[in-house]
């Protein structure tokens, strides 16, 4: 029988298949006599141009080229610098930017976008590629505020503990292409966004900061955020938010004729990775894909009902699986170096301490969880004891949002590289029962 450590790595190794973002674009797009469908949508352009931005975007980018081949007029490509090359591209130009604060490589990125938006004309088609990161990658800051308030004003929300979609609202109102902006920019250009959903729920105008997709959040929602989670943002944001006008909302005529599809999320790896802890031989529970929150609130959750199928076969008998989805979040309080799946599984492992029987992992599907090389931590309840033995103590690093030097001393970290994809967490916790 296999170890539980290698059925994770083979449930992990299912579900990042899943999302791969390749075989998402192949299963949605065709092209066939100068007509180009995508998902149920026929369009007849004259001229065809891709803008792929987001962690997935050279992939994205590489089978809508293949797709289109002599067809395709030009485009864009806007990826995270994380070593990976251009993907062999052909016909489209490649630009690398920083994640998960802007730079300015973004934004010299974001200027070459608003350029092939404003060349667009009737009859043009633009194939927006959109995956997770490409909020930050894509650094279209509005003028008034710059680069380094941009960035200052990122840190504060990363830090804050706000959910992504918290950000997302303050971002498209201090952006001169989020909240539906390269729509407006594109006209009279058709657009047509094909989506990799990051996001729990899959909602167009939260995936990416709804480059593509009317905005029904307001300025007032942005001020709301800032103050809530009190952060301090610099003058220009605040100038920025009390002056400019309101983002292009749902029912805006822009939208006419525009096409929002999600090809892929969340959902499907962690689909995949329930079937395939199935197949091992674990009686799967997906728990949610909509599970959001502090990190160690979900590691809470998750510990009882460890705690409960141990000792009473409910709400499984082990062997069993607990499978989850979402995006979990971090208020950073200490000095320390992590992210939300590495905090994750620290806490896990600090909450079931000395208990056997069970193995679990937390990773973003990206491969870099918080600003770290790893895309989490796979731990079981001999972790916590094996951090002491390194001499750091869980509890202690836990309180540093120090996961990361915490896990890496129990060997516990996963370290996948690059994936080329990014559709949020994936969370699976195995079962067996004491003794295995």
């Amino acid at each position: 029988m296999a170890s539980m450590e290698q059925d994770l790595r083979e449930i992990l190794r299912t579900g990042l298949e899943a999302a791969d973002p390749k075989e998402a674009v192949r299963r949605t797009l065709s092209v066939e006599g100068g007509r180009v469908k995508a998902g149920g949508e026929v369009f007849e352009p004259e001229r065809v141009f891709v803008l792929s931005v987001g962690k997935a975007a050279v992939a994205m980018a590489g089978a809508a080229e293949e797709l289109l081949g002599d067809g395709l007029a030009g485009g864009l490509v806007i990826a995270k610098d994380d070593g990976n090359d251009e993907g062999g591209l052909e016909h489209l130009e490649v630009f690398f930017a920083s994640h998960p604060e802007p730079d300015e490589r973004g934004v010299e990125a974001a200027r070459r976008v608003e350029e092939l938006l404003d060349s667009l004309g009737e009859g043009d088609l633009l194939l927006a590629l959109v995956s997770g990161g490409a909020s930050a990658l894509l650094a279209d800051v509005a003028p008034e505020i710059g680069l380094e308030d941009l960035k200052g004003l990122t840190q504060s929300l990363l830090r804050s503990g706000a959910a992504i979609e918290e950000i997302n609202t303050v971002r498209k109102h201090v952006s001169t292409l989020k909240g539906g902006g390269l729509v407006r920019r594109a006209a009279p250009g058709t657009v047509a966004g094909l989506l990799l959903s990051d996001v729990v729920g899959d909602e167009p105008s939260s995936i990416a900061s709804g480059l593509t997709a009317p905005d029904p959040t307001t300025l007032e929602d942005a001020k709301r955020v800032i103050r809530e989670y009190g952060i301090e943002p610099p003058e220009s944001v605040d100038a920025r938010l009390d002056g400019t006008e309101e983002t292009p909302k749902p029912g805006d005529e822009i939208f006419e004729g525009v096409l929002n599809l999600v090809i892929g999320g969340g959902r499907l790896s962690a689909v995949a990775a329930t079937e395939k802890a199935r197949e091992l031989g674990y009686d799967p529970l997906l728990l949610s894909t909509y599970l959001t929150g502090d990190a160690r609130d979900v590691a809470l959750t998750y510990a009882a009902i460890v705690r409960e199928a141990l000792e009473s076969g409910n709400p499984l008998m082990p062997p069993c699986a607990i499978v989850s989805g979402g995006e979990a979040t971090v208020v950073v309080r200490g000095e320390g170096t992590g992210g939300p799946n590495q905090e994750f599984a620290l806490a896990l492992a600090t909450y079931l301490d000395g208990i056997g029987g069970w193995g679990a992992f937390a990773v973003d599907t990206d491969g870099t969880d918080g600003p770290t090389d790893a895309a989490g931590g796979l731990v079981s309840g001999k972790t916590a004891e094996d951090i002491r033995a390194s001499g750091i103590e869980p509890g202690g690093a836990l309180a540093e949002n120090d996961a990361y030097n915490a896990l890496k001393a129990a060997d516990a970290l996963v370290v996948t590289g690059p994936t080329g994809t990014n559709v949020n967490d994936l969370r699976v916790a195995l079962i067996r029962g004491e003794g295995e």
